[in-house]
């Protein structure tokens, strides 16, 4: 991929080829980079995007409390007037720090925000470029080892830090940690009796009446039943048994005859559309031959017509 960078180094005219390598000092070196030289900046600026990220603390209307975006009121006086917007799409922005010196200060928004909002400012921060280079007439020459002549290279920051034994600074806020979200959970809507009678009917709110999960009273009080109502009712449950079985077995049979007589259709409708077809191509065979009889015919009549006609003159 090709990329943009900006680098410190003696003057040089533009479109001068590039090299990039990691290290020279070792007999086999790797080439990192090539390009080529766009223009020479004197005052050029580096800048990184910035996404800061703070919380309510307090709401009144349009107006709201922010805490955590900075860390002192000279931050905020630094980012006074800037675009602030909240994850939802409130778009607000920066007024004044608070007396506290924690960071925190006063914005405006266009409507209320909630105060499980997120507020968002989008900057930019500066990225300082190292003014430091060591020229290297050519590459030939031997690097100094002990001997005289030769050049001294330097070593990168990597080498350097190998060489003492330090590990590659981590910070704590540059590490990527899970997001852990809460599902918000908003209040039912209520709407006014009187706004309410105003409202044609399909617009009214229904009553949503639940069914209970549990039994009923009726099913949950015991019954206790004589010899004779249980000899009934174990009578009436085989009738209803058999009768079960009896319209299972009437269906299965129904469902039976229907797909035999479905299967029959499609016989007879696969016959019919084979006959269908032989009668169709009769009947064009014979159109195509009447009309071929009436063409010849037709063509006879012109020429005796024709005939008769030179005769007469």
């Amino acid at each position: 991929m090709h990329c943009h960078a900006l680098f410190y180094g003696p003057s040089t005219p533009p479109n001068t080829g590039l090299l990039a390598f990691q290290a020279t000092s070792k007999k086999t070196f790797r080439i990192s980079a090539t390009g080529v030289l766009l223009e020479l900046e004197a005052t050029a600026s580096i800048v990184k995007k910035l996404k800061l990220v703070g919380t309510p603390t307090k709401v009144h209307k349009s107006t709201a409390f922010i805490h955590g975006m900075f860390n002192s009121a000279l931050e905020v006086a630094k980012f006074e007037g800037a675009s602030i917007r909240t994850v939802s799409g409130i778009r607000g922005q920066v007024k004044k720090a608070l007396k506290a010196d924690d960071g925190s200060f006063r914005a405006a928004f266009e409507d209320k925000i909630l105060r499980s909002d997120l507020v968002v400012l989008r900057a930019w921060v500066p990225v300082p470029l190292p003014t430091l280079y060591n020229p290297i007439t050519s590459l030939l020459v031997p690097a100094l080892s002990g001997k005289r002549g030769g050049y001294l290279a330097m070593r990168t920051t990597g080498e350097t830090r190998m060489a003492a034994g330090v590990a590659v600074p981590q910070e704590a806020d540059s590490a990527y940690k899970p997001i852990e979200r809460v599902t918000r959970r908003f209040n039912p809507l209520q709407i006014p009796k009187a706004l309410q009678a105003a409202l044609p009917f399909a617009s009214k709110p229904k009553q949503d009446v639940k069914k209970g999960k549990g039994k009923s009273l009726a099913q949950r009080r015991p019954t206790i039943s004589e010899p004779e109502e249980r000899k009934t009712a174990s009578f009436m449950q085989q009738l209803h048994t058999m009768a079960a079985n009896r319209s299972k077995k009437r269906k299965a049979k129904a469902d039976e005859k229907r797909a035999e007589r479905a299967a029959k259709m499609a016989k007879d409708d696969a016959v019919r559309a084979v006959e269908m077809k032989r009668v169709n191509k009769k009947k064009y065979v014979e159109a195509g031959l009447q009309d071929k009889r009436n063409a010849k015919a037709a063509k006879t009549a012109a020429r005796k017509s024709g005939a008769g006609g030179d005769g007469d003159d």
